[in-house]
């Protein structure tokens, strides 16, 4: 049983709003200023809602995705700010030298919510991200850490049981897809789901990445209760415990969603 946000586009748009506006915006703003003239660059932008409330302050916001309907529908969201210039809104490979002319050393900050989960050879990309930044630029990541219960994203299911059976995702991959396959679901789910547990990121993964780049974690969260939580199954948020996050590994089965900004 997909969630109503997965089917229903303005439902989506409305979650990242608030979702931004209540915990992505104030958790950035912790370690840098947030106003008038900060640049801000999102890549996995899709309908452009974590950009609206940085709008509102006043920031000059580059939202940057692969599916371009996504951005289309994002300039219907955002269009009063993309005819003000507040916003551009484009469907590029950020890896293309054309990009990286034209953006380098352009942003402030750089936000990817719940995207470096999707991606291939994530210190790679990483590492190309730290091109986009000026001096003293930092980069929020949101993410469900691979070994929690949801890590698989298998809410994305339409059988209602293999959207909330935890943990299978971490079965040998024959067996995941075979129970996806048993479940009835549409291949193309069943292609996303898979390509998900190739690139799956965990908080210890993740931080051997940051340390391999001579970067450093400026600020971190972890969640028992994700934020978007509260959108999707009406769950009140609730930060893990701090004796969790001192345990490697068991804090990856344990927390359903981590927040870090690192420079």
């Amino acid at each position: 049983m997909a969630l109503k946000h997965h089917i229903d586009i303005q439902a989506r748009y409305d979650q990242q709003v608030d979702n931004s506006l209540s915990y992505v915006l104030p958790f950035i703003e912790k370690t840098k200023k947030i106003g008038p003239g900060t640049a801000i660059f999102e890549v996995g932008t899709a309908e452009g809602g974590v950009l609206l409330p940085f709008i509102e302050r006043g920031c000059q916001c580059l939202g940057v995705d692969l599916d371009e309907p996504r951005i289309v529908q994002a300039k219907i969201f955002l269009h009063e700010a993309v005819a003000a210039g507040k916003v551009e809104l484009v469907c590029q490979n950020i890896y293309e030298d054309a990009f990286v002319a034209k953006y380098g050393k352009s942003f402030d900050v750089i936000i990817l919510k719940d995207v470096i989960e999707h991606v291939p050879e994530q210190q790679k990309f990483i590492d190309h991200l730290r091109k986009f930044l000026k001096p003293g630029g930092q980069i929020f990541f949101g993410f469900p850490p691979w070994y929690m219960p949801f890590g698989g994203h298998q809410q994305l299911c339409r059988k209602k049981w293999a959207s909330v059976l935890p943990w299978y995702h971490l079965l040998p991959r024959f067996m995941y897809k075979g129970i996806l396959e048993l479940a009835g679901e549409h291949p193309g789910v069943i292609k996303e789901l898979l390509e998900i547990r190739d690139t799956q990121i965990t908080i210890e993964s993740f931080e051997r990445i940051v340390k391999n780049l001579g970067m450093k974690v400026v600020n971190k969260q972890h969640y028992l209760i994700n934020p978007i939580y509260k959108f999707k199954f009406g769950l009140q948020p609730r930060k893990q415990l701090a004796p969790v996050t001192w345990f490697p590994y068991l804090r990856d089965f344990m927390t359903t969603c981590v927040y870090y900004t690192i420079e």
